[in-house]
């Protein structure tokens, strides 16, 4: 039985909606003195993790131009640790859409290991701003349906 977390309703369809996932090594850097993974660490994988999402969908190419005028922020993130990670450990960090706001998208995580188990999940919400007026810019509808499309971004390790 997996444990209870609110932004998960069936965890055997939340888990199948996956396709996009980023394989990292947890460094030694990452752990404690007893060779636990510290418990910030998700956190930059899922930044690593929705980055390359985003560059797979197209839209950091078009945050990064210059003039743009848009900006993504990360509005709220929070992790759900499942299981214990160690150094050295193999882990596929995997990124999906939740919901698509009007000028927000609510994405989902889910870490597993070499033995193909959940070690943590993670969601957060990351709002495309205004530069200059810090307010947010609704999506296209072009960018809505990237970011509808599950396998625009499927990762070439697949």
């Amino acid at each position: 039985m997996k444990k209870h977390i609110s932004y998960i309703d069936d965890w055997n369809a939340w888990e199948e909606g996956f396709s996009y996932y980023l394989p990292v090594t947890v460094r030694f850097s990452e752990t404690d003195m007893f060779g636990h993974m510290n418990n910030t660490v998700p956190f930059i994988y899922f930044e690593q993790a929705r980055i390359e999402f985003l560059q797979q969908l197209g839209f950091m190419g078009d945050w990064a131009k210059k003039g743009t005028g848009s900006i993504p922020v990360v509005a709220d993130l929070q992790c759900d640790f499942l299981q214990q990670v160690f150094f050295n450990d193999k882990l596929r960090i995997y990124v999906k859409v939740s919901k698509i706001g009007n000028s927000s998208v609510d994405l989902h995580y889910m870490a597993k290991n070499e033995a193909n188990e959940i070690c943590f999940t993670g969601r957060g919400t990351m709002v495309q701003i205004s530069v200059t007026t810090g307010k947010g810019i609704p999506w296209t509808a072009e960018e809505r349906a990237r970011f509808a499309d599950p396998q625009a971004a499927v990762s070439s390790v697949n």
